[in-house]
């Protein structure tokens, strides 16, 4: 099961070296089941390992065992080998000293007793505040509450909540839950006697006043632990269960974790997204179909020389429109990144460099090493130089998603030692390739451009035509926002998959359009205008963020509010660059093919 539920850090770094987070080693992270089960008997020994703490109203998450009122971990505590994935999103994973073996239930267990200064405690009663949650993790299954779905005691269904509360607000003061019932949930496995595969990790959170005794049954006790702005001293217990499911295997002991929205909502999406599709499509095949066959036939077609005129303006720039556009060494790294991206899923970072150093050889420049140079540092430095700024926020409120040093040392390397060397590679190649011919010549002085119409002027093309790619996406990416930043498992790929298949038809099209109008209205920068016909889109995406901020999350400090902005500023840039390149590609095919067709002298 692999799903959207990530840290903030994660998401940073993830945009930036996406393809280079596939190099690090897997580690027994929950989010990452491991491919086979692991088989327990009678005795075994089961370790229970703590994570983090984390909450909705908040993306910084802090690691467990470094909460000072907690208990302390054991002196042999081991920490898990993480993957790059696993330390950007704020895990922190070390083994603990609760005792779970198989078959054996514990009716009540001190495991310490804590006495907790007044900064401490007024710290944790802020974080109950805050509703923060606790991860532990057994058996790659993160620790849950249970909550039932459905009308009626008999069509409610079991569903698991990740996570389980660190305390509760009751009567306006803030009450730590020192005592947790763990419940083990085995599935015998067939054919073999005794062997137990854990298909369910339960953990339910009590708050109560022990006074020197640990209480058999903590639903009994009356009085709360309460913490504030007062030394207290904290007893911490703990229950197991072990309890037989034959209802869940192993195979299935995920689903209890996924809520199910109905894949109406995602149909009416599919459909939403296929009617705007086929519009353009429409449209475009119109223009390929009618105008386009008309106009060239009577461009080329000495007999009807008396009709030229009523014929459209595209063909009268064509002496200007491969003209080098301004700032196209920004441009060509910008859309080599953007190739990159588009193309990382199936192949590698060379790919950057090559198409970078073929347009930039279109236009004619003289450093091809520098133009890969540009390509490989623009966009991940620019993204690499967010991060570090965000991530000195994120130290000073000593959270575990705050980068470690060596961690961001290694993210530097492996983009200086692997990312920039394979541009220049992918550039090397690029620039030995014969230079991509243009139809017909250009023109050595420009052509004066007629002053458009108020709706064909840039900024009015531009803002609509990214209304339609987001339009076709903005259903789905409710969906993708609240696994992000509410904590929750998103595993509708299927769909995802073919809105995005969509997406890259649309903005092929939109910008194929946008880009005909312009050349029609004798325009011929076209360059940078198909690549913001299609990217503008992300601007729309991130107007839609700030919605979502306000309607939905209830995030009201400034450190989690800037590390939202930031990332939703940097996935916007990822997409954009995704889009906008894609429809420059279909542009410039597109181009090249309607004035091949026309007779040149």
């Amino acid at each position: 099961m692999v799903s959207f539920r990530a840290g903030t850090s994660a998401i940073l770094a993830t945009t930036l070296l996406a393809t280079l987070s596939s190099l690090s080693s897997t580690a027994s992270a929950f989010y990452i089941p491991g491919l086979s089960p692991t088989v327990f008997h009678n005795g075994d020994r089961v370790p229970l390992f703590v994570n983090k703490i984390f909450s909705e109203k908040s993306p910084l998450p802090f690691a467990y065992a470094d909460l000072p009122f907690v208990c302390e971990p054991p002196k042999d505590a081991k920490r898990a080998w993480l993957n790059l994935g696993e330390v950007l999103r704020g895990d922190r994973i070390l083994t603990s000293d609760y005792e779970l073996v198989v078959g054996k239930d514990i009716k009540c267990q001190t495991l310490c007793v804590k006495s907790v200064s007044a900064e401490d405690a007024a710290l944790a009663a802020s974080y109950i505040a805050n509703d923060y949650n606790v991860e532990w993790i057994v058996d790659n299954l993160p620790g849950a509450t249970k909550y039932n779905l459905g009308d009626g005691q008999a069509h409610q269904q079991r569903r698991y909540r990740a996570g389980f509360p660190l305390g509760k607000v009751k009567w306006s003061k803030s009450n730590i839950h020192n005592h947790v019932t763990i419940r083990i949930l085995y599935h015998n496995q067939p054919g073999q006697t005794g062997g137990k595969l854990i298909v369910g990790f339960e953990v339910n959170p009590y708050s109560i006043d022990q006074g020197d005794s640990c209480p058999e049954d903590p639903l009994k006790v009356g009085a709360f632990k309460v913490v504030s702005d007062k030394e207290v001293e904290i007893q911490y217990t703990y229950s197991v269960q072990w309890i037989e499911d034959k209802e869940v295997t192993w195979d299935n002991r995920w689903n209890l974790y996924l809520v199910k929205t109905g894949t109406e909502v995602h149909w009416y999406s599919i459909v939403n997204s296929i009617v705007i599709m086929l519009f353009l499509t429409g449209v475009v095949a119109i223009i390929i179909l009618k105008t386009l066959k008309k106009d060239i036939a009577i461009y080329n077609e000495e007999e009807m020389k008396d009709d030229q005129d009523d014929g459209s303006g595209w063909k009268l720039v064509q002496g200007d429109v491969f003209r080098t556009p301004q700032y196209s060494s920004i441009l060509c790294a910008i859309l080599g990144t953007g190739v990159q991206i588009i193309v990382m899923a199936i192949s590698t970072i060379p790919f950057a460099g090559y198409y970078s150093a073929r347009l930039y050889k279109v236009f004619k420049g003289t450093s091809w090493t520098k133009n890969a140079i540009v390509t490989a540092t623009l966009v991940p430095g620019f993204l690499m130089t967010l991060v570090f700024l965000l991530n000195m926020f994120v130290w000073s409120k000593n959270s575990s998603n705050a980068i470690p040093f060596g961690t961001f040392f290694a993210l530097v390397v492996m983009w200086f030692g692997i990312s920039l060397p394979l541009s220049l590679v992918g550039a090397f190649f690029g620039q030995r390739k014969a230079v991509i011919e243009h139809p017909g010549r250009t023109n050595q002085i420009p052509r004066q451009i007629p002053e458009p119409l108020w709706y064909m002027k840039p900024r009015i093309t531009v803002a609509l035509g990214g209304l339609l790619p987001f339009a076709v996406i903005f259903i789905e990416l409710f969906y993708i926002l609240k696994s992000v930043w509410e904590g929750q498992y998103y595993y509708m790929f299927g769909f995802l998959s073919l809105v995005f298949a969509i997406l890259l038809v649309t903005c092929v099209e939109i910008s194929i359009i946008v880009v005909y109008f312009q050349l029609c209205s004798e325009d011929y920068n076209w360059w940078w205008q198909s690549f913001f016909a299609s990217s503008f889109s992300s601007f729309y995406i991130f107007l839609y963020s700030m919605v979502f901020f306000t309607k939905q999350l209830s995030i009201d400090h400034f450190v989690p509010g800037l590390i939202y902005f930031t990332n939703t500023v940097m996935i916007c840039i990822i997409y954009g660059l995704l889009t906008g390149t894609t429809g420059f590609i279909s542009s410039y095919w597109f181009i090249r093919r309607i004035y091949s067709a026309v007779k040149i002298d």
